[in-house]
């Protein structure tokens, strides 16, 4: 009896051990992609296989960028656009203007007024951007990650400044799978070190200490870092992280009455190998933000 009442003391510490606060700003491994995150892709017009049953779509052509908005991109807007009173500090938040949608007053319908909206948060823990009053940084480590904790809002103003938009489910769908049936930007099958998953194993995830966390842009190239070896999984069009590492915000407004979330696409580092296939959607109020959401433009 005694000994079953010291093994459970001996469990019980463990448990309240594993349980302790993680260090959201622990160090972490530095790479360079060797990806250059400004570069912009040509999508032609033409017609392709949309949604898990393969439906003919068509588009005329576009350019979308080929990795998602890094860290330091955000910082880079967020700088100019302050300048230019194009963003402004409101309490906690950064904010800026929305011209509203519309509404159809249903039960549980949001109203996004006319106005301004935060663009992101800048007292959150998991926030990267940091702000001193004049001049907006980024996380020493993270300049070359996907821009996240950032609203609908605020990639939609990111976009809407550089003359580009969001892109509609139909242009992120063609981006990602080309025009073929593949069920993910590089293939048919997945493997661990085709992207930043739940669980890939890659260097930015640390179960014990931290959990998951973004991996720089273009990452998963081929290359092998510390050891750890990437398969090349760029798009058809030569577009990286299309699947897993963060969910892309779409730009989409729903008309369906009633219906005020926006739509995203993609998988992200906290998801399973199974939503990072195209097809799969999820969706959020357009004022919600994470670490796993972040975004890219077309133009």
């Amino acid at each position: 009896m005694k000994n079953r009442f010291i093994l459970t003391l001996v469990l019980f510490a463990a448990l309240i051990a594993s349980c302790a606060p993680v260090d959201l700003n622990a160090p972490m491994p530095t790479f360079d992609t060797g990806i250059d995150p400004t570069t912009w892709a040509q999508v032609p017009e033409g017609e392709f296989f949309y949604g898990q049953f393969n439906e003919e779509e068509y588009t005329p052509a576009f350019e979308v960028m080929v990795t998602d908005v890094t860290a330091q991109q955000y910082a880079d807007f967020l700088n100019a656009a302050f300048a230019e009173g194009y963003v402004k500090v409101d309490g906690d938040n950064i904010v800026g203007n929305y011209p509203g949608d519309p509404f159809h007053g249903v039960k549980h319908e949001l109203e996004i007024k006319a106005g301004d909206w935060a663009y992101i948060p800048l007292n959150d823990s998991a926030q990267r951007i940091k702000f001193d009053g004049s001049q907006f940084s980024v996380q020493e480590g993270y300049e070359n990650h996907p821009m996240t904790m950032v609203t609908w809002f605020g990639a939609w103003g990111y976009c809407q400044y550089y003359d580009a938009s969001l892109p509609s489910e139909i242009q992120w769908e063609k981006a990602a799978r080309g025009t073929d049936a593949r069920p993910f930007p590089w293939g048919w099958e997945i493997e661990r070190n085709n992207a930043n998953f739940y669980a890939s194993r890659d260097p930015f995830e640390n179960m014990s200490s931290f959990g998951s966390r973004t991996s720089p842009v273009g990452f998963y190239n081929g290359q092998t870092y510390d050891g750890y070896q990437t398969v090349d999984s760029a798009s058809p069009f030569g577009l990286y992280d299309m699947a897993g590492n963060v969910w892309q915000w779409i730009g989409d407004v729903q008309t369906m009455e009633g219906f005020s979330d926006r739509f995203m696409r993609g998988g992200s580092k906290d998801t399973y190998d199974m939503d990072l296939r195209l097809w799969v959607r999820n969706s959020a109020p357009p004022m919600y933000f994470s670490p796993g959401v972040g975004f890219r433009c077309v133009r």
